[in-house]
């Protein structure tokens, strides 16, 4: 039976672009400035940071755009799609992010003015890197149109949910904005949930993958895995003070996402009934330990630990991806197209856990109660969070069409 396609785009995709560059245009020209350094005395050391920070702005720019986007080209009739869709989606978020961010944040209000720079720049694109871990969940099923208004709501709950934990909680900036993980792929389960349709089966024909795309796709691993430590580390100071914990936060990841590959061939060959490894389960699997690591990485200082996170990411990634995917549709009539749920949010709440269980041994009863009970706080209203905005998404934005796309 030949395919039913969706229809037309035409009329629809330009004027929503055109309408939301032009607003982003007029609240840059009105509100954003370019950030600059007035000390004299302090020029040669900017200019050592600037280098730094660029070249770790850099590395992120690669993951948001190479990374994700040859990630999102492992379904057969979606490849292009998928790549196209995804650098459209993080274009838009990151220009909404650094309005959103100078809008909610006030570190970045200067006298009603957002002073643009490049720690701003890195903290928009981890925002759009959640809007896109929360694609993954609905790839193939969404036309462009709806996958735009999903990230700008997904990138607006994100940041209003870093207001809420620095605000109310005062949460460290790098530790809450590194939930993003857990905020997106919640966010984009709930989405897909919502939107789920009587008909799509475990191994749907749409869901079929090739040599070719896999290719791609593990292209788009390798550019994650290799500038993984740069994700993580990004937004920890390069000041003499926060130095030590930089190198111990890319130290960390490097090690975790080493024996994350290990351990996802590993499970993989394991799994399969012909002792083969999946490279599917790869692709996504290996790249646990540095999602986990992130998490945790502020009480993490000793190598063999960063490991242990690895190994332990790794094995309930590449397991939960191997049969949790259709036990979620069969239980919870949830299709979780690129399995996020098993790729950023596990390995992002055991992360989570590692953070709580290193900082409770490290601290005294009382301080380690106190603890507990704020660290529970930052997960749940980020859990709470992630799930309402994904309920919201859908019963705004068309969700009866966004039905229709996969099954057809």
């Amino acid at each position: 039976m030949a395919p039913q396609y969706a229809p037309s785009l035409r009329s629809r995709l330009p004027l929503v672009a055109f309408l939301l560059e032009t607003i982003f245009l007029i609240l840059f020209v009105f509100f954003v400035k370019i950030e600059q350094q007035h000390e004299q005395s302090g020029r040669e050391s900017d200019s050592k940071l600037f280098i730094s920070s660029y070249a770790e702005f850099q590395d992120v720019h690669v993951m948001i755009f190479m990374g994700f986007g040859f990630l999102a080209t492992f379904l057969v009739r979606y490849g292009f799609s998928g790549s196209g869709f995804n650098v459209l989606l993080a274009a838009m978020a990151i220009q909404w992010a650094v309005l959103i961010n100078g809008f909610l944040l006030p570190q970045r209000h200067h006298r009603r003015e957002i002073h643009i720079s490049m720690k701003s720049v890195i903290e928009a694109e981890l925002c759009a890197a959640s809007a896109l871990v929360a694609m993954g969940a609905v790839h193939g099923k969404t036309n462009p149109v709806q996958l735009l208004l999903m990230a700008l709501v997904e990138v607006t709950g994100f940041v209003v949910t870093q207001w809420i934990l620095r605000t109310l909680l005062n949460a460290d900036p790098v530790y809450s904005i590194m939930l993003l993980h857990v905020f997106g792929a919640l966010f984009g389960v709930m989405v897909s949930w919502v939107l789920h349709r009587e008909g799509i089966k475990p191994e749907h024909e749409k869901e079929k993958t090739d040599r070719r795309t896999g290719l791609f796709a593990m292209f788009g691993t390798l550019f994650l895995w290799m500038f993984w430590p740069s994700f993580n580390s990004a937004l920890v100071g390069d000041y003499r003070r926060e130095r030590g914990l930089k190198l111990t936060v890319i130290y960390g990841t490097y090690l975790s996402l080493a024996v994350s590959v290990v351990m996802a061939m590993s499970v993989s060959m394991l799994t399969s009934s012909k002792g083969k490894m999946n490279m599917v389960h790869v692709q996504s699997s290996a790249l646990s330990g540095g999602v986990a690591i992130g998490v945790a990485m502020t009480a993490v200082h000793q190598p063999w630990i960063a490991m242990t996170i690895g190994f332990c990411a790794a094995l309930l990634s590449a397991l939960g991806y191997r049969y949790m995917k259709n036990h979620m549709l069969f239980a919870f009539e949830c299709h979780d197209t690129c399995g996020v749920l098993s790729v950023h949010a596990i390995p992002g709440i055991l992360g989570w856990f590692a953070h709580l269980f290193l900082r409770l041994a490290s601290s005294e009863s009382t301080i380690a109660v106190q603890f507990a009970v704020y660290h529970i706080c930052v997960l749940l209203i980020t859990a709470c969070m992630s799930l309402v905005m994904g309920t919201a998404t859908v019963s705004k934005f068309g969700g009866t069409q966004m039905k229709n796309l996969w099954t057809h």
